[in-house]
């Protein structure tokens, strides 16, 4: 009995030592906050460093926009110990501790751990020392008063360029008590929802539309048991002005700890906010608090992992770190956002020209890309992080009324006609949609040269939500009505375009035609681009008894240069306005070509010799041509590009990559480099065939752990040239691989 324990240990040891991810460390404290390190979890995220002997955190949480639609930070902690034990410490340590999911900092016998409670919003600061100490913990705020924006300021917000003249930023409530400071930010007064609605001529309807924005109140409470409120103070942080709440200890300890605890609802008034907070307040038991969130992070890297050795190691622990922040959303009411996530830090070291607010981030906080949100979330399928897809899913999911209501008001006809640069309640943004729009103009259609006609991104996480029954098993059961409205606004639309140019619906072979469209934002007033084609097929498809509809999509069409037939953007195009290479989707998203499929060889041909995909390439912010030579097999390439996208950002923390074409972190950035290193190491065929490495090369040791479909993970290793398959799950799945 005592030896069968004593070997389910050893083996309970190893699969945990297979999980476990190496700690992330810096030896010395940083310059600014840009050399700052993220911290989260559920759906918060911190930016944590030490400057100067302090410790400082940024709070940012899902879902905390202001009437403008600005994704409002929660406000700024620092940390003064006396003496000092971090201020030109030789031993100092800052750690990421990967694997428990926090950021310790230790120096001269003093240690901080910083942790936020997966399950509940929660942040927790512990600080232990050797020797007593005195503690000065001050919450910091840039919105005590209100903020008139100035110019180039509004990019964080839905106005964009052109803001309403004195667009102001309200300010925040903050009052304190004996040994607690009370935040929050309750919007009020005409919002940009209101805004929107009259603007896009949809104030008919109003009333049945989702309002995110409406009496939304963000905020929280620190508090700390032997802490005292001992008055405010004033100061400035990389050129933006705050003013502070000031708490010091009772007395010289050797130990304390302070709490923040966040609040982001929609409330019929500020006592209901409060007894929300005080709820979740009352809820906290730190000691089994945080081994469940410890056990979560631990369960998170035992879904999936790649570890990669010599010049390949860069690459993997930053595809590892870039995970950990899309890790700390997963409970998010809102996705995690393209440019920034819960991590943006002050805009002045991103570009000296922002010399702005930490709220700050170009193409605002709640107007949402979806060519870009999508190549954040592509890449958890095979990671495993199906719960962090949520966000992502429920996000169209409650917009899908709002979808619904445009095509009605505009064309009478049925269908969710998603747009891009979408806000949060669904409709386009203001300015992307047009403030300067002809009389004639279709109401419908965003006046704008990049985004006209551009519908077809919505189709990419309908593809999503199928391809996690796929891999998960999971219920997808409330998203079908969402995927089939998606679908059938292509239907009815593009029937009702043609029915106003002419008396057929249909051409000659009973298709679709997709005029006018758009392939990206780049081959303009397209007919039948090649990117809206196959995502049509493939989530038709994917969804199953849509044969008549189907049979209706038009064939992706072909092109020859040179002698070499390659996939054509279009069947005809006007413009080209962009730098994307929609002529590649077919191999991703979209995954009608690829290694083991069917005319490999045109697909390869579009990669190498397409003049436009040749001019175009590159590893920058939302570039995915490091996916498509994954994709398409062509392992020098894959190498190339993969090592360019995921080498070290330029800031301190190595995933904080950009701003490249938005933002940074610059997370299409990393979610690009995600996929495509993903795609190096695994790939799977129409007829259920998982192919290992086939991109990867030979001579390169890689250890993964991945998911792949039809419910199944393969962990794998390539040593020395020999591959070993040390475990799939199912294992009667083994029988698919090949290699």
């Amino acid at each position: 009995m005592k030896k069968t324990l004593f070997i389910l240990i050893l083996l309970a040891i190893f699969q945990i030592s297979k999980a476990t991810e190496p700690d992330f460390v810096w030896n010395s404290p940083s310059e600014n906050s840009s050399g700052s390190m993220p911290c989260g979890g559920g759906d918060i995220g911190l930016n944590v460093w030490v400057e100067n002997g302090d410790l400082l955190f940024y709070i940012a949480r899902s879902g905390t926009f202001d009437e403008n639609n600005t994704m409002l930070k929660q406000g700024r902690v620092r940390v003064k110990l006396t003496p000092n034990p971090f201020l030109n410490a030789k031993d100092f340590k800052q750690t990421l501790k990967l694997n428990d999911g926090f950021v310790e900092v230790s120096a001269n016998g003093t240690t901080i751990q910083i942790w936020v409670d997966v399950f509940k919003p929660i942040i927790h600061t512990e600080i232990q020392s050797k020797k007593p100490f005195v503690s000065e913990v001050s919450y910091e705020s840039w919105r005590f008063e209100d903020h008139l924006l100035i110019k180039g300021e509004s990019d964080q917000n839905s106005y964009k360029w052109a803001p309403p003249k004195d667009l102001m930023m309200k300010k925040d409530s903050i009052s304190s008590t004996e040994n607690s400071v009370l935040f929050y930010h309750r919007n009020s007064g005409e919002n940009i929802f209101d805004v929107t609605v009259a603007q896009q001529g949809m104030n008919d309807v109003k009333s049945q539309m989702f309002n995110p924005i409406e009496n939304l109140t963000s905020g929280g409470k620190l508090w700390g048991k032997n802490l005292v409120f001992t008055g405010t103070g004033n100061g400035q942080y990389a050129g933006t002005k705050f003013k502070s709440w000031i708490f010091k200890s009772k007395k010289t300890t050797k130990n304390i700890d302070f709490n923040i605890a966040l609040e982001t609802s929609q409330c019929t008034n500020i006592e209901e906010w409060k007894s929300n907070l005080e709820k979740t307040i009352s809820e906290i038991n730190i000691k089994t608090d945080k081994i469940k969130s410890i056990a979560w992070w631990n369960a998170f890297w035992d879904r999936s992992f790649i570890h990669a050795d010599e010049d390949f190691s860069e690459i993997s622990r930053n595809y590892t770190l870039f995970r950990y922040m899309l890790g700390c959303n997963v409970f998010g009411t809102y996705p995690t956002r393209f440019n920034g996530g819960l991590f943006t830090f002050d805009p002045i070291f991103v570009s000296s020209k922002n010399n702005f607010t930490p709220d700050y981030r170009r193409w605002s906080g709640g107007t949402f890309t979806a060519q870009n949100q999508r190549l954040v979330y592509w890449g958890m399928l095979k990671s495993g992080d199906f719960d962090a897809m949520r966000p992502q899913f429920e996000f169209y999911n409650r917009i899908l009324k709002n979808a619904e209501l445009r095509s009605k008001v505009y064309w009478n006809h049925n269908g969710a006609c998603f747009t891009e640069q979408m806000e949060n309640f669904g409709l386009p943004s203001a300015m992307e949609y047009g403030s300067k729009r002809p009389d004639y103009f279709d109401k419908g259609v965003e006046y704008n040269a990049w985004l006209e006609y551009v519908w077809d991104t919505s189709l990419e996480f309908c593809q999503m939500i199928l391809d996690t029954k796929t891999y998960n098993n999971a219920d997808i059961s409330k998203y079908i009505p969402l995927i089939e409205s998606t679908v059938t606004f292509f239907d009815e639309h593009y029937r009702y375009l043609a029915s106003h140019r002419g008396r057929k619906t249909l051409d000659s072979d009973g298709h679709l035609i997709l005029f006018p469209s758009s392939g990206c934002e780049t081959y303009k007033m397209a007919n039948n681009p090649s990117s809206t084609i196959a995502g049509l097929k493939t989530v038709l498809k994917s969804l199953g008894g849509k044969d008549s509809l189907l049979k209706t999509i038009p064939p992706i069409p072909f092109r020859e240069i040179d002698g070499k037939k390659m996939i054509s953007p279009a069947k005809t195009w006007e413009r080209v306005n962009n730098v994307e290479t929609p002529q590649l989707y077919p191999v991703f998203p979209w995954r009608i070509y690829g290694v083991g499929k069917d005319d490999l060889e045109i697909a390869r041909n579009t990669y190498f010799y397409d003049p436009d995909a040749l001019k175009f390439r590159s590893h920058v912010g939302w570039k995915q041509d490091n996916i498509f030579a994954s994709c398409l097999g062509l392992t020098d390439e894959a190498v190339r590009l993969n090592k360019l996208k995921l080498a070290n950002g330029p800031h301190r923390f190595p995933a904080f990559w950009g701003p490249g074409f938005d933002w940074t972190p610059d997370n299409n950035w990393g979610g690009s480099g995600m996929i495509g290193l993903q795609e190096m190491l695994l790939t799977s065929t129409d007829d259920g065939k998982i192919i290992l490495f086939p991109a990867w090369p030979c001579e390169k040791n890689v250890h993964f752990k991945l998911h792949a479909l039809q419910n199944t993970t393969v962990e794998a290793e390539l040593k020395n040239g020999k591959v070993q398959i040390i475990n799939v799950t199912p294992e009667s799945r083994r029988k698919d691989i090949f290699y």
